[in-house]
């Protein structure tokens, strides 16, 4: 068997949209492969059944219960992580408010292993998150470990896949004394097929939608019109050029993206249509109910998108390059000190903070004096 060319983890990882272009046939010869994925973690148990029946690899759960120790040592991380503020920090217990935070986990890892490349992806909202400071906070942490950072916003329609979704990437590489890559993201190759081009014939009809749900799009519809805004459940059909982008609600009603049918009310995409909308090969294994599949492909990423990037990188990605002496940096104070930065507010809340830790004794020393509560039925004593 051909060894790997290099060596990759997979966080976050849903059902493995982002593991498949790395996984696949390398640029280097015809008997060659590509990565080797060594650890993957996913917490729903849902997408972790998917993922086992295609890739075959036990999965690790919780990625905040995991040490980075206990992750093997690879050249490069991949994670499609959630989109969570920054902005508590240091209202109360400075950086511990951050433990929940899962790019939090992210930076640990890289911090302990150093690997040459990082891929994150996240929604096209994420730019301007928490008036873009999100995106700040993290970038500021990747430089700090030493990263050069590019990231830009890339749409599946530009490459090909009938679908309107764009999403942020996020690319960062370990700079060397020889080396320091601007990494270039791909140019899109446009899209030459129409939405028919991925629909199935005689599809059950158990995915057409019901007359109450039905009429209930077409009031909601209504109503956002008489309102002034596009809200409102999407129709396509065979000729369309793409769809809006599916979403992990798909399942509740399907509003986003209806398929037209002659003579009777509109239909769901089938999960295989999914599957395909995202860009999965056709092998990809659907083990779980239809409920779940359209979750777990509105929560995916474009596969063809994913693969035009990782052909970008993978010419770089070489194992013999890898930093093996940079020491570990105070992530905690590191971040502490980056948040103060850009959420001065912060500070006067702290202040405030500060005032009722001072006042509690003597409210509690009231308290005790009248048995009672001030502002709930406190009286003064009678002279």
């Amino acid at each position: 068997m051909p060894t790997a060319l290099f060596k990759f983890i997979d966080l976050f990882a849903g059902i493995g949209g982002m593991r498949i272009p790395f996984d696949e046939q390398s640029r280097r010869d015809t008997h060659s492969v590509g990565g080797q994925c060594v650890f993957s973690s996913e917490i729903n148990k849902y997408a972790r059944e998917t993922y086992q029946a295609n890739f075959g690899d036990e999965l690790q759960g919780d990625i905040t219960l995991i040490d980075p120790k206990d992750i093997p040592q690879h050249d490069l991380l991949l994670a499609g992580f959630p989109c969570q503020p920054f902005s508590q920090a240091g209202k109360k217990q400075g950086f511990a408010d951050q433990r929940g935070q899962m790019f939090f986990y992210i930076a640990e890892i890289l911090n302990y292993h150093r690997p040459q490349a990082v891929l994150l992806e996240n929604v096209k909202a994420f730019r301007n998150h928490d008036k873009g400071r999100t995106l700040k906070i993290i970038i500021s942490i990747l430089q700090e470990l030493n990263y050069s950072v590019s990231f830009k916003i890339l749409a599946a329609k530009d490459f090909n896949l009938p679908q309107n979704r764009e999403r942020i990437y996020i690319v960062a590489w370990q700079k060397t004394k020889n080396r320091s890559i601007v990494f270039n993201f791909p140019e899109g190759t446009g899209l030459n097929r129409k939405l028919g081009d991925i629909l199935q014939d005689n599809v059950d009809e158990k995915y057409t939608i019901s007359d109450r749900i039905w009429e209930g799009h077409q009031r909601r519809k209504i109503e956002h019109r008489n309102k002034g805004n596009g809200f409102g459940y999407s129709l396509v059909n065979e000729e369309s050029d793409y769809t809006n982008t599916i979403s992990a609600r798909y399942y509740k009603d399907g509003s986003e993206i209806l398929v037209e049918q002659k003579g009777k009310n509109p239909r769901r995409l089938t999960p295989r249509e999914c599957a395909r909308l995202q860009g999965f090969p056709e092998n990809f294994k659907i083990v779980v109910s239809d409920c779940q599949a359209w979750r777990q492909f509105g929560n995916s990423v474009p596969v063809y998108v994913i693969r035009a990037i990782a052909k970008a990188m993978i010419p770089y990605i070489e194992p013999k390059n890898r930093v093996n002496n940079l020491q570990p940096i105070d992530l905690e104070k590191f971040i502490e000190l980056k948040i103060k930065e850009l959420y001065p507010e912060n500070r006067s809340i702290e202040r405030q903070l500060s005032f009722f830790e001072e006042l509690s004794p003597l409210l509690q020393q009231f308290e005790s004096k009248y048995n009672t509560k001030p502002g709930v039925g406190a009286q003064a004593p009678h002279g």
